[in-house]
């Protein structure tokens, strides 16, 4: 993007990444991988979640791997393409994508939980983190089997990763992806407490 001269040459380019990154972000992969799989209606089975996780309700491991793998990269994507026109552009897109994951508008704003995306936000940002993510990821789901603890912690991490790394703009963005993750997993929160969350493997809501 060229040197900012005011607020008013630079919002168009940041409302465009916004509208761009959740445009992109809003793409519900899950739902539309298992409609041309012949499957049941995602949102029929399970938590109703669009995710990769209640696509595995489906049986289809396939299924699965891929929306996790989509719906990292299209957070990935949002980011590349808008960093062409600056960091801060970058960041607003990612930002853009998280929410549209979120809420798609053309699913009545029911999307996802936010987990994949997060990571593919994160790994076009700052790779060390999204590391740091996986690893923490992996350990904790390994030692509770528990996909939901795995994901809030290792979300709840990467602002601190961010702040020893002194990238303190994307601090501030992970800090308020990182609440909308434990937001989307509020549910998942009470049943922790509860001693009701399903475990990796077994059947119930994610």
């Amino acid at each position: 993007m060229p040197d900012p001269i005011s607020w008013q040459f630079t919002w168009p380019y940041f409302a465009a990444a916004l509208v761009f990154g959740y445009l992109l972000g809003s793409i519900p992969f899950g739902l539309l991988l298992t409609r041309l799989a012949g499957t049941a209606d995602l949102r029929s089975i399970g938590s109703g979640n669009i995710g990769a996780t209640n696509v595995l309700r489906t049986g289809r491991k396939d299924l699965a791997g891929t929306t996790l793998v989509l719906d990292a990269l299209k957070g990935t994507a949002a980011v590349l393409v808008a960093a062409n026109w600056g960091n801060d552009t970058a960041v607003i897109a990612g930002l853009g994508a998280f929410l549209g994951h979120l809420l798609p508008f053309w699913l009545w704003f029911r999307g996802g939980k936010g987990v994949a995306t997060f990571i593919g936000i994160l790994g076009a940002l700052h790779w060390p983190s999204a590391l740091i993510f996986i690893g923490l990821w992996l350990a904790v789901a390994a030692a509770t089997r528990y996909s939901s603890l795995a994901a809030l912690i290792a979300s709840a991490a990467v602002p601190a990763s961010l702040y020893v790394f002194d990238r303190r703009q994307l601090m501030e963005l992970f800090i308020v992806l990182a609440v909308l993750v434990f937001l989307t997993h509020r549910a998942n929160i009470v049943r922790l407490i509860a001693g009701r969350e399903a475990k990796i493997g077994a059947e119930g809501t994610s």
